[in-house]
């Protein structure tokens, strides 16, 4: 299921691909509709009813890029789609509209000493889909048509799993294969869309949910690279599931924190916490709509995160699948 939805095109504001995958794995197992934005909002009947409202979230938008412009020799002038390193897309392929495109750049030959010291900016960037002209590209492709990454998904090395879109099609995954558990309570799941341009869907899924608890299930940066040490590692892949206590969008609810690394730690499960203060997942809108919402992070250590090459390991996905069935039904009462 995750080479499925990773292979999926679906970048902030493009995601029915996505979407419409997802509804056909959870469509038998739930009550479900789609919000205006076009999240989807998922009713699951449990064994009993809660006394809290549960709900678990995961975002279905990639970052990707946007075409905005096309010029007289048929190059694409383009954007990111949420936060995107420059210097990991030069020299990537892409597909826009299906058609094989490459991104580039002005040759190393060709740039003058002062120009060599810097990263190039993706304003300095085309696709070359091989069109001749402006006339020959319009044929295809317009500005505001989409542009993604075209990458692998494969396995390599003790377990480690390499693909585009890891983040967060990892935590679409884990929430349809709960939903097609039996859970002990009713609970609620939203597949939000638009996180990566500002936690926009969960916004307003959550203000239509309006849970006392909220769990988000996400990948998260880890840095765990030769010449890091310590903190700056951030979390490390193969150490278990990502539990959060800050982030730079949420100050995640403490007695939530402290029963998920309870849970792991009294049932031999690897668990590690995020030692940086920094990005952000739909939590930071979650927290704050409507009523406000108690918050957990559950995440992924990746490495090379909103990249086409993202890493993560298979037993840290297993580690939080176990901690999610034992976590999950301690969240209700």
């Amino acid at each position: 299921m995750l080479k499925e939805l990773c292979q999926l095109n679906g970048t902030s504001g493009d995601e029915k691909a996505v979407r419409d995958y997802i509804i056909s794995q959870i469509k038998p197992h739930c009550e479900y509709k789609m919000d205006n934005l076009g999240s989807i909002i998922a009713f699951k009947k449990g064994a009993g009813r809660p006394k809290k409202r549960v709900m678990l979230c995961a975002h279905m938008d990639e970052v990707g890029f946007i075409i905005r412009d096309i010029d007289e020799n048929g190059y694409l002038s383009f954007d990111a789609v949420g936060g995107i390193d420059s210097k990991v897309i030069a020299g990537r392929n892409v597909t826009v509209n299906g058609i094989n495109g490459v991104i580039g750049l002005k040759p190393v030959h060709l740039l003058s000493d002062e120009e060599k010291g810097k990263s190039p900016s993706i304003k300095s960037m085309k696709i070359d889909i091989g069109a001749k002209s402006r006339e020959d590209a319009q044929k295809f492709i317009h500005p505001g048509d989409y542009a993604y990454f075209s990458s692998d998904y494969y396995e390599f090395g003790d377990g480690f799993i390499k693909s585009k879109a890891l983040d967060d099609r990892i935590g679409c995954m884990l929430l349809i294969e709960l939903m097609k558990s039996d859970l002990k309570y009713d609970t609620y799941f939203c597949f939000n869309v638009q996180e990566e341009v500002g936690l926009r869907g969960a916004a307003c899924t959550s203000y239509q949910v309006q849970a006392d608890v909220s769990v988000i299930l996400e990948a998260t940066t880890a840095a765990d690279l030769c010449g890091v040490s310590g903190g700056d590692r951030v979390c490390v892949l193969g150490n278990g599931s990502v539990i959060s206590f800050m982030d730079g969008r949420t100050v995640y609810d403490r007695e939530l924190y402290n029963l998920a690394v309870k849970t792991a730690k009294e049932n031999n499960i690897p668990v590690q916490t995020k030692t940086a203060i920094a990005g952000g997942n739909d939590a930071g809108a979650v927290q704050t709509s409507g009523k406000g919402s108690k918050v957990l992070a559950v995440s992924l250590a990746c490495r090379y995160i909103h990249s086409a090459a993202s890493v993560v390991k298979k037993s840290d996905i297993d580690d939080t699948r176990k901690l999610l069935n034992l976590l999950l039904p301690k969240l209700y009462d």
